[in-house]
């Protein structure tokens, strides 16, 4: 499975008419994906077959989230849940970078049936066991991380014990820094069969088809 990050439209349908299984849509790559806008998702949604997760997220920095942006966040779910989206994409941590189970599980009764994952909000937590735990008890269908470290090639060896001891019970999806140049030997030493990657080279400012068949080919 290959999902395909998209922080703009542009991005958005390149994706979209290329080989990415589903992509995350968000706004803000510079804050590593806020909420997007929502005439762009119904143009998409309107538009394309693939499914389009939505990121769920008012502002970059913290995952630590004011009453205010939570109660921003539950309307945004409500909005783009009644518009179509495939997926959510969201995670909120408390003060002290644990996950927040309260707010979480409101967000998810809020997403009703719709598969929601875990973002490297993840990454922050100081157990990744006891972290990933909790998210399947909370009922995210996946998570998506780099092994507690700044990237999937750095967290390599944490993120094949996770695949090993929980793949069976939550989409373990492996992203940062995710490229065509690395998925291989991602996928064989890992383990993993769910990719990350915003498809967006050196030098480039949108994500490119070449890299998203790419990515695609070797991750099979």
């Amino acid at each position: 499975m290959l999902e395909i990050a998209c922080f703009e439209i542009t991005s958005a349908e390149i994706a979209l008419k290329s080989m990415a299984d589903r992509i995350e849509f968000c706004h803000n790559i510079e804050a590593g994906g806020t909420t997007p806008d929502f005439h762009e998702f119904l143009y998409l949604k309107r538009n394309y077959k693939t499914p389009i997760y939505v990121m769920i997220r008012p502002t970059g920095g913290s995952f630590f989230h004011s009453e205010a942006e939570f109660t921003e966040m539950k309307t945004s779910i409500i909005t783009f849940r009644e518009a179509g989206a495939d997926g959510f994409v969201f995670g909120i941590l408390d003060a002290h970078n644990e996950i927040d189970v309260e707010k979480n599980a409101e967000l998810l009764t809020l997403a009703g049936n719709t598969p929601c994952t875990f973002h490297r909000a993840f990454d922050r937590t100081k157990d990744l066991n006891r972290s990933i735990e909790i998210l399947i008890q909370l009922g995210f269908k996946s998570v998506l991380t780099s092994g507690g470290k700044s990237s999937a090639m750095e967290g390599k060896e944490n993120l094949k014990d996770l695949v090993a001891k929980y793949s069976d019970q939550i989409e373990i999806l492996i992203g940062g820094g995710v490229r065509s140049e690395n998925i291989a030997e991602l996928r064989e030493f890992t383990g993993g069969t769910s990719f990350h990657s915003s498809a967006i080279l050196k030098y480039n400012t949108w994500a490119t088809d070449d890299e998203i068949k790419k990515l695609k080919r070797l991750s099979i």
